[in-house]
């Protein structure tokens, strides 16, 4: 496997203990039967499962799904355990060195970061299924899918052992978390890119063949990759699954709800269809690789704040306009529009005036999905402000250094220098260096529209790049080159 998360995904020595996991579904029932063999020398056992998935800014207390926890010894005996927390089990081991746990996980929910299974298919969010150690997340372990007889396929980011397509070793928790599977008889397609491998697994490929999106993904990564002039992994799994909402980026994969069918009869669905799956794609770099010093190693048991998710999230919503325009899968107008549409979307929220885009990004754990009546009236939408931030950094950046560098050469410079070099995430003070570093000048004037709830000047920031937005029609406009 290629460079990895080297701060979250570095596996633990092996020896002190081992943990292998088989997982069998009900299909009718809606459940996965789930046991853990676990060898080591404990005469307390502590076993967690995380309450949230890093990409999902929201506690979903998965082990609310979990019934009929179950421990036993080598010989079958049962094993004393209590709960210490909502998502901590303490099994008095009696010297065991190998203990036997079972448990069920009811899995009926449609979202990309929660498990389901029925008679044609499961998708599998590893988060709300596994439990690990501790808070030894670093830890290997392998995994076992006992399927129904007539189910052939496994789909995943994680490549299966050699010889057993339903077996995995896997070197760590964080790992796995990042991991979904697609399991069933669904419609899968591997092909070749710039030297990796790329598996598209579809549920429901209806149009599909005919659509032009496999051509499209191909475009979608070489524009990407020319942004950051790298790829970290080896191989990655497109998970596209059938009629919903939502998408969830991995590392080396994303999983994304679709439309059910390919057929698209409006450009513009289409359009935004390809962005949807550009910005889950783009942050492999922005959020896996690119990232705050606070998204990973993550700590499962709680909220993870970081002051700069508005650069995570609305930055890669910039981006996904621009590796559309690049690679050539919409028009320049098309893409000012998209990026119009989302200062439109931003428009009506008098929060603005009372919310920075700083103080939203540790606010998201309060108002992910806030559905309430004044939710406009308090808060901004990092992903609608903070794509208009991105084109104006893009502008001053271009501005400041006489046209010599861009927000590209930011990415790339924190891709290298964190991810790459240092190993890590950055804090929020060496991202505003780096910012001012690539600028060769003070850009304190744009982090004031990031730390402070302020009307934007789109006049003053748009004009020096001949761009102009009509704020009747909300539609920019490029009046020059």
């Amino acid at each position: 496997m290629a460079v990895l998360l080297s701060a979250i995904y570095t596996s633990a020595f092996a020896g002190d203990y081992t943990m292998h996991y088989s997982v069998s579904m009900d299909t009718l029932g809606h459940y996965l039967n789930v046991k853990l063999t676990y060898t080591g020398a404990d005469k307390r056992l502590n076993l967690k499962m995380p309450v949230w998935a890093p990409g999902y800014y929201e506690i979903l207390d998965y082990p609310k799904y979990l019934c009929d926890f179950d421990a036993s010894d080598a010989d079958g005996n049962r094993l004393q355990w209590h709960k210490e927390s909502k998502n901590l089990w303490v099994i008095d081991t009696d010297s065991s060195e190998t203990v036997t746990v079972s448990y069920r996980i009811f899995a009926n929910r449609r979202d990309v970061a929660s498990s389901r299974v029925n008679a044609e298919t499961a998708f599998i969010a590893p988060n709300g299924v596994f439990m690990y150690k501790d808070d030894d997340t670093s830890h290997p372990l392998s995994l076992t899918y006992d399927l129904p007889s007539n189910w052939m396929t496994i789909s995943s980011g994680l490549k299966a052992d050699e010889g057993n397509p339903r077996s995995y070793k896997v070197p760590s928790f964080d790992l796995l978390f990042d991991s979904p599977f697609l399991i069933g008889n669904h419609y899968t397609k591997t092909i070749s890119h710039e030297g990796h491998e790329y598996e598209f697994a579809i549920e429901t490929p209806d149009g599909f063949e005919e659509s032009g999106f496999e051509s499209a993904f191909r475009s979608i990564v070489s524009a990407a990759t020319d942004i950051i002039k790298d790829v970290p992994y080896d191989n990655y799994c497109l998970i596209l699954l059938g009629a919903g909402g939502g998408g969830l980026e991995h590392f080396n994969s994303q999983a994304c709800y679709t439309s059910g069918s390919y057929r698209y009869k409006d450009r513009s669905r289409w359009i935004d269809f390809l962005a949807f799956i550009a910005h889950e794609y783009f942050h492999l770099y922005n959020v896996k690789t690119i990232r705050p010093i606070e998204l990973g190693p993550f700590d499962y048991d709680r909220e993870t704040y970081s002051p700069l998710l508005w650069f995570s999230e609305g930055i890669t919503c910039y981006y996904e306009t621009q590796i559309l325009y690049r690679a050539g899968l919409c028009t320049e107008a098309e893409k000012y529009q998209m990026l119009s549409s989302y200062m439109a979307m931003d428009e009506p929220y008098n929060g603005k005036y009372h919310q920075s885009l700083r103080m939203a990004s540790y606010d998201i754990w309060l108002n992910f999905m806030n559905r309430n009546a004044n939710a406009k009236d308090v808060t901004v939408n990092y992903y609608f402000r903070g794509p208009t931030i991105g084109l104006i950094m893009d502008i001053e950046i271009q501005r400041l250094s006489d046209n010599k560098r861009s927000l590209d050469n930011l990415m790339r410079l924190l891709y290298n220098r964190y991810y790459k070099q240092a190993g890590r995430g950055f804090t929020e003070e060496e991202f505003w260096d780096a910012v001012d570093e690539v600028a060769g000048a003070s850009m304190a004037h744009v982090r004031y529209l990031v730390d402070n709830p302020v009307e934007i000047d789109y006049d003053r920031f748009l004009s020096p790049a001949g761009i102009v937005l009509d704020r009747d029609k909300w539609v920019l406009t490029k009046t020059k080159q």
